[in-house]
Formats: structure tokens, sequence, C-alpha cells
């Protein structure tokens, strides 16, 4: 009975640390409308050219809380936002929140995931890829690494 006790003492004891580990991990950011106008691109004072707002490249992930594919990768763009802080912001969109962004982008399937450079154009990946794709191209498409 001693030992059992223990070991639910110790096991109680790592996944408490193990969970405020994986806690403390920078997340991307959920962002509405009009922090996007904010921080991406203003398209209603600049509605005919995309006029990136950002010091550095980002990564848009459009979702929906419904989506299982969106639920798939959630956790790679976890890991990518942890291995690309301070180079790629990394941000969340709720389609289902906010429609006239969704729209703006043409977003017909979930996920999509916006790639914007620094200066360029933004490109999408649309549907569910490996974090190994994602990794490869924000390494080709926003920090022109090989």
């Amino acid at each position: 009975m001693k030992n059992t006790v223990i070991c639910l003492f110790l096991s109680t004891l790592l996944l408490t640390g193990l969970t405020t580990f994986a806690q403390t991990g920078k997340k991307p950011e959920l962002i509405t409308k009009e922090i996007f106008k904010q921080k991406v691109w203003n398209y209603e004072t600049s509605p005919n050219e995309f006029k990136y707002l950002g010091d550095k490249p980002c990564v848009i992930d459009f979702y929906a809380d419904w989506c299982g594919w969106c639920r798939k990768i959630a956790p790679f763009m976890e890991e990518l936002c942890n291995t690309y802080d301070g180079e790629v912001y990394f941000y969340k969109i709720n389609t289902d929140k906010d429609k006239e962004l969704q729209g703006l982008f043409q977003i017909k399937g979930l996920p999509t995931v916006l790639l914007v450079p620094a200066k360029g154009e933004p490109t999408s990946i649309r549907g569910a890829v490996s974090k190994e794709q994602y990794d490869q191209s924000i390494k080709q498409v926003l920090l022109q690494k090989q």
C-alpha cells in the first residue's frame, strides 16, 4: 500500500511538471479582424494592394473548432511557433467568427495556412500537410533558406 501511494504521488508530480512545461511554450496568437488590420494588412485603407504591416514574416492558420484536420495541425503550428520565435509571427483566425477575413482570402477549405513574407505577396497551403512540409515552406517562402 505504501509503495502504491508513493507511486501515485510521484506520477502526479511528474504529470504536473509536464503539464506546466507544456503550457509555458509559445502559441500562435488568436487574432480578430481588428487586430488583423493593425498587424497584418489594413484592407480598408489599402483595398487594392496588399501591404503587409509586420516587421517579420508571418504564418496565419485559418481554422474552425469543428474541423478535425485543423485540430490535427494545431500542435505542428505550436511547435513551429516555438522553433521560429523571434523570426516569424504566428497567428490563428477562427473562420466561424471572422467570416470577412475568410472571404477576403477566398478560404473555401480548412485548414488553410497563409504564408506572408515581410515583402511580397502571401501564398497559401490548402489542406493539412505534415509538420515537415510546413517547416520547409516557412524556410523557403518566408526565410529564403534552403
